[in-house]
């Protein structure tokens, strides 16, 4: 199909492309290694650390002190995991990780925190639900590692509900892009879009978006709605237009993840 365009005398909208949704690229975690903005359609879901780069990148860039308290922070979540009454001591450490390790590394800390602490969906759904937005973030961040099936959807589809961007671009992670429905996935795809998120963020996006003609149809009718208000269209809804036409769908089927319901 042709692409929409914006109305000449509009310009690319970037307001709402807030600098925080730009720390995350893919699905990596903050305080690693990955650089701002590098990652592309065709490789997010694979830009996400291992457990083992995220301690090897905090035990290269924490301070001594630093260094010495997630240290201990992770033996204390090992030798007590679980939920233990109203609240974990690995929780508590959770909460003080900004303030121990800087917040640029206090993401990292919390998900090998939450590893350490063998937190299961029960866990992950208590820390989430009673945690900060800080913590709730690295709980995101930490599902693909932790926990293998879907059973912690609801935690990604409460995040997509709200327009915290920092939260949005980790709920779109490898996670969602594994568990999602084609239904919920394309919301969340016109979410980011919404929101400013740069789509950069969205794990698999090339796979999942690939000869999608119903994403394309939702596409096309978000940018006619923006240009008939005389907003111009991001860059990036021309950029996922593309990739949904990448492909040529087989006769009778319509995505891999199922039908538009």
């Amino acid at each position: 199909m042709s692409r929409p365009h914006s109305t000449p005398a509009a310009k690319t909208e970037s307001a709402q492309d807030t600098p925080s949704a730009r720390t995350h690229p893919g699905d990596s975690t903050p305080g690693t290694a990955s650089t701002p903005g590098t990652a592309s359609t065709s490789d997010t879901a694979s830009t996400r650390p291992s457990l083992t780069d995220l301690r090897n990148h905090l035990t290269t860039h924490l301070d001594p002190p630093a260094r010495t308290w997630l240290d201990h922070a992770l033996d204390e979540a090992a030798a007590h995991p679980g939920l233990h009454g109203p609240i974990s001591v690995w929780e508590l450490r959770l909460a003080e990780a900004g303030r121990r390790c800087g917040p640029v590394h206090a993401d990292a800390a919390r998900v090998l925190i939450l590893d350490a602490a063998r937190a299961g969906t029960d866990a992950l759904t208590r820390v989430y639900f009673q945690g900060t937005a800080d913590e709730r973030r690295a709980v995101l961040h930490a599902l693909p590692h932790l926990v293998s099936g879907p059973g912690a959807l609801p935690l990604i589809e409460d995040a997509l509900r709200t327009n915290d961007t920092r939260l949005l671009s980790a709920a779109v992670g490898s996670y969602a892009a594994r568990h999602l429905t084609a239904h919920a996935w394309r919301h969340a795809v016109l979410k980011c879009l919404f929101t400013g998120v740069p789509v950069d963020h969205v794990a698999d996006l090339s796979r999942r978006a690939a000869g999608d003609g119903e994403l394309a149809r939702m596409l096309a009718d978000y940018a006619a709605e923006r240009t008939a208000a005389g907003r111009s269209v991001p860059e990036d809804l021309h950029r996922v237009l593309d990739l949904t036409e990448s492909v040529t769908p087989a006769p009778g089927t319509d995505h891999p993840h199922g039908k538009e319901s």
